[in-house]
């Protein structure tokens, strides 16, 4: 694979990414020459990730820079390179990534199109915007979208940082992105649902105690797909679940009428021990139905015992 080569690298937007980023290729020799940060945040974060490198103006970062980060919130990301690119900001033959993970190169045209040199790349990963992440990014996955001739030099700058380069084409960006969305943001939505379930079962301390099964079943599920599927749904036990779906609507409905009783006390709700529910039932029934009818299509349950899942599933006991 080709090395780079040192280059001057500036960011654009120290927040948890960027900081992070730019010391990665600082560590093994590149130069970062300049970062813009607007908030006193970004600015601490920069002075602790980058120390000694100017905080200067956006404008000033690109002009410096034969490699520019863009690691900005996704929605500032357009009207960004556009208006570098109408103050004639953008270099020919400069580097131009962006962390952005739903789109490829075509967000970058109005640079391109000055002659800059785009590049997207997507480390696949939770940021803290510390020095913990730099060491996280060894054999992290990064989606790589560039054009043929480009993608050398990207997936160098990804080894370089300590990541695993992977091709992800430009078309295939938004599901690529919606993938990991659905699989990091919801599994979180849903632990945290049992969670609040567990407490309100009396469990003092829900995230010690489901520990254990949780990271059990995600070790499945990455090793084995779906045919790591264990619980009742996946043995036909159609009576479980019709009382999972009971429990959980009269916890919804006790809550509820605890919090009518109540009024406006909201000091007082907060010491229920039936919190809030009524999501937990809908997403618990909506997950069922689902993971039902996938055993279903794939042979693991047969049609009888999906039917009476399905059936167990019906209208809110």
């Amino acid at each position: 694979m080709m090395k780079t080569g040192r280059l001057g690298v500036g960011i654009v937007g120290c927040g948890k990414v960027g900081g992070v980023l730019g010391s990665a290729l600082r560590s093994v020799g590149h130069s970062v020459v300049g970062v813009s940060a607007g908030s006193a945040q970004s600015k601490e974060r920069a002075a602790a990730m980058l120390p000694g490198v100017p905080v200067v103006s956006v404008e000033e970062v690109v002009e410096r820079c034969e490699l520019v980060f863009l690691t900005v919130p996704d929605r500032e990301l357009p009207g960004l390179v556009q208006g570098l690119a109408t103050l004639g900001a953008w270099q020919p033959g400069q580097l131009v990534i962006h962390t952005c993970g739903a789109h490829g190169v075509d967000i970058l045209e109005p640079a391109s199109a000055r002659g800059a040199l785009p590049l997207a790349i997507h480390p696949a990963m939770t940021f803290t915007g510390t020095s913990i992440d730099v060491a996280r990014l060894a054999g992290c996955p990064f989606a790589v979208t560039a054009a043929p001739v480009l993608q050398p030099i990207a997936q160098a700058l990804v080894v370089e940082m300590g990541g695993e380069p992977v091709l992800v084409e430009e078309q295939a960006r938004p599901l690529y992105h919606a993938a990991l969305a659905h699989g990091a943001n919801h599994l979180l939505t849903v632990v945290t649902q049992a969670m609040r379930a567990l407490k309100a079962s009396g469990v003092e301390d829900p995230s010690t105690f489901a520990q254990p099964l949780l990271q059990a079943a995600l070790d499945r599920a990455l090793q084995e797909g779906e045919d790591g599927l264990s619980g009742p749904v996946i043995r036909g036990d159609a009576s479980t679940v019709a009382a999972h779906v009971k429990v959980l609507a009269q916890a919804a409905r006790a809550a509820d009428m605890d919090e009518a009783a109540l009024g406006n006390d909201g000091e007082a709700l907060n010491k229920l021990a039936n919190p809030r529910l009524h999501d937990v039932a809908q997403t618990y029934r909506f997950l069922a139905e689902t993971t039902a009818q996938r055993a279903n299509e794939r042979g693991a349950l047969n049609d009888l015992l999906t039917r009476n899942i399905l059936d167990a599933l019906g209208p809110e006991k």
